[in-house]
């Protein structure tokens, strides 16, 4: 099969690798389309750690095309998205229900072979199958769907709050979506590239500007959420949290990274700070929600590629061109 391939930091090719063979609980999905994410640049730029060569994609969805000895949920031919998260179920973490957290973490497309490729492996507990009607393409949206449940589902968040989320990119538009659709009073939407504010006031934003400075709520807001994972952002995000109010660290930043905040503001002001990482027990909520519709995938998908073009999709991405760039393997 055809797929694409990360050697080192900063060598990604196409090529032709062995393909994949699934064990007795396993299934091997024919990929339909896998996107591109902040977490791909971080791994070919070789800022997170994974076991190198890798084949990358950890949000994708296809078509099952053969299953293993054991399997008797789903049958060849189901369409289904697939949950990258591969959590080992025997550590601390793990039986405390937080398999987010596991000590021995990893997932289809970080540390495992992923979804950039014409066909992918994923544990049959993984899928979820969708009805009839959901483009295959699209639900390759449901990963990072499930990751903003998983945010939500931290913050707790009450009907009639105003939210500020810092990015109008694929995380923030859908974080804006899910508070737009779960009763925020307000919701505003802050990002330097002004191009893609438009889009964010289309899917549902009160108010949208490039810094929020510009934005008219002198006590601040009770929920901000950070989508880009800059430090200049998170910092002035948690500037514009209001007194009682929550900070949501949503945004990946480098593992270095390192932001100011004021410990007896946090005190006082009784402010929270939490953080989200990833899915957990998120990912078949997740797919409901966007088989019900949602997502407006057309406005958020803005580029799709062959997988030939794996490379340049990447840099595409990098640049900041678009909104959600796809790679579509089977063509």
């Amino acid at each position: 099969m055809r797929a694409a391939v990360i050697h080192e930091p900063g060598k990604v090719s196409v090529e032709t690798v062995p393909d994949p063979t699934p064990g007795p609980r396993d299934v091997v999905v024919g990929v339909a389309a896998c996107g591109i994410c902040g977490t791909d640049l971080h791994i070919a730029d070789g800022e997170f750690a994974p076991s190198l060569p890798i084949i990358p994609g950890h949000e994708f969805a296809g078509e099952v095309v053969e299953i293993g000895s054991d399997v008797t949920e789903v049958r060849v031919g189901d369409k289904v998205a697939v949950d990258p998260s591969l959590f080992c179920g025997e550590c601390h973490f793990c039986k405390l229900g937080r398999g987010n957290l596991c000590d021995n973490w990893a997932a289809i497309g970080v540390s495992k072979a992923g979804g950039a490729a014409e066909f992918a492996l994923a544990p049959v507990k993984n899928l979820s199958v969708l009805p009839e009607g959901v483009r295959l393409e699209d639900a390759a949206l449901i990963e990072p769907l499930s990751c903003v449940v998983r945010g939500f589902d931290v913050l707790s968040a009450r009907v009639g709050q105003h939210i500020l989320i810092y990015g109008a990119g694929t995380m923030g538009l859908l974080n804006l979506q899910m508070a737009v659709r779960t009763g925020a009073a307000s919701v505003s939407v802050v990002d330097t590239n002004a191009g893609r504010l438009a889009t964010a006031t289309k899917l549902g934003a009160t108010a949208v500007a490039t810094s929020a400075a510009e934005l008219d709520r002198p006590l601040g807001w009770e929920i901000v959420i950070d989508c880009t994972g800059v430090v200049a952002a998170i910092e002035d995000g948690f500037s514009r949290t209001r007194k009682g109010g929550t900070f949501l660290q949503f945004g990946v930043s480098n593992e270095d990274a390192v932001a100011k905040f004021s410990p007896f503001r946090i005190y006082n002001q009784e402010i929270t700070i939490v953080g989200s990482m990833a899915v957990l027990h998120s990912y078949p909520r997740a797919a409901e929600l966007f088989a019900a519709g949602f997502v407006d995938a057309d406005t958020i998908i803005t580029d799709r590629l062959p997988l030939e073009q794996y490379p340049a999709a990447l840099d595409a991405f990098r640049g900041g061109k678009g909104l959600k760039t796809q790679v579509l393997p089977r063509g």
